[in-house]
């Protein structure tokens, strides 16, 4: 059994990635480690390895981070705290060339979906994921091959020697929510501030998840997100994902979560955190 290292922090990396900048917001006296991509963050804190984790969950402009929703099931993790993050993206390549002579574009998905309007303005380029933003950074800093370019904040460009062909890139103003996972479920959260994440799965019939979300509406709780996510092991079978304002030992809040444990196959806490201030 692994002791857990009580002062680090795993961020997916390497250095220079936007998860390494809301890891030290959320972490400012932490030690922070960078690990090779969600999957590798996530088993760190499940194994106990490191104390916690951090991971991008939604974007402004690209909407839910799968691969954290699916993690955080799959490991039976909780969140604990969030951060919402500005996020401005540059291209840069190795050396300063004109953008109809890139070839290849490396970036991470979500990234990649927040700079539609770029890849568009470059039909000739063919869009490659890559496990972090600042990943692609290095991989085309590795690479050194001016046609092979990167979608990276412009700290990881400087931190690789890219240099910035085009600065903010982005479709528009654009932030990221990160989120503190853990392997335990903290219920510390001031009540004013809190919010409960959880996820469930209905039947498969008609009307289920009306009637699974009705007790909180009934409730006059606010559903701030809800997101469907695909059980792989069963085809067209869903759970659902959603954060409720509110704190699980609140009455209202408890009674909703009682009964819709009453109306679904299975549900869980998925964390209990205070919402971060979110800029518009």
């Amino acid at each position: 059994m692994n002791q857990t290292k009580p002062h680090t922090v795993a961020y997916p990396g390497p250095p220079g990635s936007h998860a390494a900048a809301a890891a030290a917001t959320l972490f400012p006296r932490e030690t922070l480690v960078p690990f090779g991509g969600f999957h590798a963050v996530a088993d760190a804190v499940a194994c106990a390895d490191v104390a916690h984790g951090v991971l991008p969950i939604e974007s402004s402009l690209a909407g839910t981070v799968a691969e954290t929703h699916d993690l955080l099931n799959e490991h039976s993790l909780s969140i604990v705290a969030e951060a919402v993050l500005p996020i401005h993206h540059v291209l840069a390549a190795s050396a300063d060339v004109p953008l109809d002579e890139i070839r290849i574009v490396r970036s991470h998905p979500t990234a990649l979906e927040q700079c539609r309007g770029l890849l568009k303005r470059l039909p000739q380029a063919v869009a490659m994921p890559a496990a972090t933003t600042a990943e692609a950074a290095r991989e085309a800093a590795e690479v050194g091959d001016p046609t092979v370019a990167a979608i990276a904040g412009a700290g990881a460009a400087a931190l690789y020697g890219l240099v910035v062909l085009e600065d903010d890139v982005g479709d528009g103003p654009a932030f990221t929510r990160f989120v503190s996972i853990a392997p335990y479920t903290w219920v510390g959260a001031r009540r004013s501030e809190a919010r409960t994440a959880f996820t469930f799965v209905t039947d498969h019939r008609p009307g289920a998840l009306h009637h699974a979300i009705g007790p909180f509406a009934r409730a006059g709780l606010d559903l701030v997100r809800i997101d469907s996510r695909p059980i792989p092991a069963t085809p067209w079978s869903y759970r659902f994902d959603a954060v409720v304002a509110g704190h699980p030992l609140d009455t209202a809040v408890r009674t909703a979560l009682a009964e819709l444990g009453e109306m679904t196959r299975s549900h869980r806490v998925l964390g209990v955190y205070e919402a971060a201030e979110e800029a518009r």
